[in-house]
């Protein structure tokens, strides 16, 4: 009985680590990452529509989903730094605006790609690095460094390396511990 207690016991701690580790990131042999199954479960952080850096026209508007693992998000919650091997998927979708009996407004429709950022100082000798994924690639390389991303995040982002500008519940968050550069919320040309 005693064996059977423990086995079950063991197997339940074995399943219980399973999902927090496919949550921090993966790398093939080559060091590009893999690409994060199970994003849409993470904590949702806030969607955008149209958002574009450069005041020029001609960019195709989509919508953006952004996501954190819920593990990163409490840690945040709990002390206000991103901890070690956070990750926040960018979930890029089209925009859809007359179909069935919607009139107007927009919604979202097919994926396009995926943009994600990573704190991971021991992969990547900046910290913070940034993939792009096709709408169907499993696999991304880290844009090389010196990337837009990579220098736009550096100059902009409110908090560490990340748009938290743009997440009012995690804004509030950042404000609470003093970790939120107010600076970064003025308008501002991006290069």
């Amino acid at each position: 009985m005693k064996r059977i207690l423990f086995s079950a016991v063991a197997a339940l701690a074995v399943m219980a680590g399973t999902p927090e580790k496919a949550s921090k990131p993966q790398y093939d042999d080559k060091g590009h990452l893999m690409r994060p199954a199970d994003y849409r479960e993470w904590m949702f952080l806030s969607a955008g529509y149209g958002m574009n850096y450069s005041p020029g026209p001609g960019s195709h508007e989509l919508f953006t989903n952004v996501f954190v693992q819920r593990w990163a998000y409490d840690e945040f919650v709990n002390t206000g730094k991103w901890p070690e091997q956070s990750m926040f998927v960018i979930d890029e979708r089209d925009a859809g605006s007359r179909s069935s009996i919607n009139q107007k407004g927009h919604y979202q429709t097919d994926l396009m790609g995926l943009a994600v950022e990573v704190k991971d100082s021991a992969k990547n000798p900046d910290k913070w690095a940034y993939y792009a994924f096709s709408a169907d690639g499993q696999t991304a390389e880290a844009m090389p460094k010196g990337n837009g991303c990579f220098a736009c995040h550096d100059a902009h982002a409110a908090v560490e390396h990340t748009f938290v500008q743009f997440y009012p519940t995690v804004k509030t968050i950042a404000k609470k511990f003093g970790v939120y550069n107010e600076a970064r919320e003025q308008v501002a040309d991006a290069k």
